[in-house]
This record gives structure tokens, C-alpha cells and sequence, in this order.
């Protein structure tokens, strides 16, 4: 069921972008207008910024929820010991 939802999210949001698709085109310019090559280099140097402060992120985050994870194995092994 979960599988259906998604793919028919999916669907309907690739519809609207391919109906929206003509009114964002300008003349052949994009959002932004006429681009240059120093546009374009400071996007591209904020997509490698942005994915690797995510990458990061994900690491710290991932790091303590597994300290959690095995303090909360360690307390349940120090329950277990003795008769």
C-alpha cells in the first residue's frame, strides 16, 4: 500500500513539472535570467558545500544514536549478570 502512495506521489509531481516546465522558460533563460560562468561556479561550489556539510550532519547524528544504542545494550547486559 505504501509502495502505491509513493509511486502515485511521484507521478503526480512529475506530471506538474512537466506541465510547469514551458511558464518557468524565458527565452531561453532560466529562473535566475542570463547566466555566466561565475553563477555558475558558486552554485556548484554551494552543492558541494551543502552536500557535504549533510554528510556531516549525518555522520554526528548517526554517531550518537549508535553511543545510545549501545549504552542502552550495555545497561541491559548489567541486568542480566548475577543469579
Amino acid at each position: 500500500m505504501q509502495h502505491r502512495r509513493a509511486m502515485a506521489l511521484a507521478a503526480v509531481v512529475l506530471s506538474q513539472l512537466a506541465v510547469a516546465a514551458p511558464a518557468f522558460a524565458k527565452n531561453g533563460e532560466g529562473l535566475v535570467g542570463e547566466t555566466n560562468d561565475k553563477v555558475i561556479t558558486l552554485f556548484c561550489l554551494g552543492l558541494v558545500i551543502f552536500f557535504t556539510i549533510v554528510v556531516i550532519v549525518g555522520t554526528l547524528v548517526q554517531s550518537s544514536l549508535e553511543r545510545r544504542k549501545e549504552a542502552r545494550k550495555a545497561a541491559r547486559m548489567r541486568q542480566r549478570v548475577g543469579w
